[in-house]
């Protein structure tokens, strides 16, 4: 569909081509959306309202929440804009650089339809298992550039604590690029999805916090690996850290598809 409207458009006209492509580009990417839903359940937690931020961390996870602790909450909210960095941002911006919207779209089609059936349970175990399967080849290189770039972003934003002088805290720097690193290393790969770990671990590793650990599904207990070290505890604001690690990655990845475009225009 998104090929014969594009191809319809660039027919009448180039201009009204390129305006269709960079609108529907624009629908690709979701770090906007993802930063509004996870703010929702920050607000929530800073007006300490613990129903509130337990309805609006579950329009964004796939985990029962109804019996979420706050510090449950938070790291809901944390690992979904960890794991969606690479997802719903990263991903759709990768195969959007190599083949447009139409590349673009077709990501997302796959990676929705994982996030839809692809969980093992009675309903959905073999009808979503090809879903899980191909989200997790789609994502496979996307996920580790994510990380790769995740880390730069936390370099630079340690970088700007620095020079603002606002790093120093009660429990520590808010964002430590060599914990990111060590923690990625370390724990990228113990998730059983194989790109799930990839952002993720970094984010853990950079807040300096633990994320993971065991989490309710369809009302059944799934045992999860924890990524990180609780070096302090982690608290509401590390949403929205997690956030600018989000849109600094993001960022970070237009930067080298530019280059990249320029480059092979050059050669």
């Amino acid at each position: 569909v998104t090929a014969i409207l594009l191809f319809i458009c660039y027919h009448i006209s180039v201009m009204l081509g390129m305006f269709l492509e960079m609108i529907l580009t624009c629908y690709i990417l979701a770090a906007k959306s993802l930063r509004i839903e996870s703010k929702k359940v920050e607000d929530a937690l800073k007006e300490d309202d613990l129903e509130k931020a337990r309805y609006a961390v579950s329009m964004i996870v796939g985990r029962d929440t109804k019996c979420l602790t706050k510090e449950g909450v938070m790291m809901a909210a944390v690992e979904t804009v960890a794991e969606n960095s690479s997802d719903g941002v990263i991903a759709p911006l990768f195969y959007a650089a190599i083949g447009g919207p139409v590349l673009g779209f077709m990501y997302k089609a796959t990676n929705t339809m994982d996030s839809m059936v692809g969980y093992h349970n009675d309903r959905f175990e073999d009808f979503g298992k090809a879903a899980a399967r191909l989200d997790d080849v789609v994502n496979f290189i996307p996920s580790r550039l994510s990380a790769i770039f995740m880390i730069g972003a936390a370099f630079l934003l340690q970088t700007l604590q620095n020079l603002l002088n606002l790093q120093k805290e009660k429990n520590g720097s808010k964002f430590n690029t060599q914990n990111a690193l060590e923690i990625y290393k370390r724990d990228h790969a113990l998730p059983k999805s194989p790109n799930a770990g990839q952002t993720e671990s970094v984010t853990a590793g950079a807040l300096l916090i633990r994320l993971g650990g065991p989490a309710s599904y369809f009302g059944k207990m799934v045992e999860k690996p924890y990524l990180g070290d609780p070096i302090r505890p982690i608290e509401t604001e590390d949403i929205k850290r997690a956030a600018d690690l989000m849109f600094l990655t993001e960022g970070l990845t237009v930067l080298f598809a530019v280059l990249c475009m320029i480059c092979i225009v050059l050669i």
